[in-house]
């Protein structure tokens, strides 16, 4: 199967600190991919690597048949690869659809003269920006916020506000760096019919950082799990429930365990992984 990601031997040192080392990755195209790791394991560190906020030591990436490690973030975001934040990073002041509108610009035509001059080809985009930011917002269910201010939204909503946001600049990859953290039962299950039905509806392919172990493992086909920057397991969620490094990295204790239960979560915080530069 053709690869929509693939990640070849990535490392990354802060100073004495080994970040993330040797970190390999074939993600197929249309998959629901997840990668896992107890806190301060690495994960943000890889999907920062992955879209150019840091710069990789050594190691490549390939966006389907695009080289992208050591590019700009908004080339990387050209190319195809959008993403969320652990920590949520909205434009607060915007209203709601003009942070989707913002987004969407990014695959825009128009120069600076036509925008000036309000050329029919700048007027036209606007208008398609429009449309297909009511679309995004209607899908997430926000439709009935568009005006507010972002920073003015129920933490729920700004999860799916996120969501929106990347989706509108088209990507062939979505990276999802822990959804449903701070989520009550009720809205966890909606997100997690949300992020299923997206990956049909848009053809994305998604890699999913989560520390909820019942999410990773009914959704994705296929995980990733690392240990102090360095790959200890890759799996099904199955394979990965039983793997004995894995319950040793999350529980500490594997002649007392024989399995992760599929809908026991992690314990979260707030604290940065790998190193203070980790943090999102």
């Amino acid at each position: 199967m053709t690869s929509a990601l693939k990640i070849d031997k990535l490392s990354l040192a802060f100073g004495g600190l080994k970040a993330v080392s040797d970190f390999s990755m074939d993600m197929p195209k249309g998959c629901l991919y997840g990668l896992i790791g107890p806190n301060g394991a690495g994960k943000t560190t890889v999907f920062n690597l992955l879209t150019g906020v840091y710069r990789p030591d050594t190691g490549s990436v390939h966006l389907g048949d695009t080289r992208i490690d050591g590019k700009k973030p908004n080339q990387i975001a050209r190319a195809g690869m959008a993403r969320t934040f652990q920590n949520i990073r909205l434009f607060g002041e915007l209203s709601v659809i003009d942070n989707v509108r913002t987004a969407a610009g990014l695959r825009t035509r128009s120069g600076w003269f036509r925008t000036l001059v309000r050329s029919p080809m700048h007027v036209a985009e606007e208008r398609a920006i429009t449309e297909r930011s009511l679309e995004l917002l209607d899908i997430l269910g926000i439709t009935h916020r568009m005006d507010e201010q972002a920073k003015s939204l129920p933490y729920g909503d700004q999860r799916r506000l996120e969501i929106a946001r990347a989706l509108a600049t088209e990507p062939k990859v979505l990276l999802l760096d822990e959804p449903v953290a701070g989520m009550n039962t009720q809205e966890k299950r909606e997100m997690r019919g949300l992020i299923q039905s997206l990956r049909q509806q848009f053809g994305v392919s998604i890699l999913l950082i989560e520390h909820d172990m019942g999410l990773v493992m009914e959704i994705c086909e296929k995980i990733t799990v690392i240990d102090h920057g360095v790959t200890i397991a890759v799996g099904t969620p199955k394979q990965i429930q039983d793997d004995p490094a894995v319950i040793e990295a999350y529980l500490g204790v594997p002649e007392e365990a024989e399995s992760i239960p599929p809908a026991t979560a992690a314990p979260h915080t707030d604290e940065p992984e790998a190193s203070v530069k980790e943090s999102t």
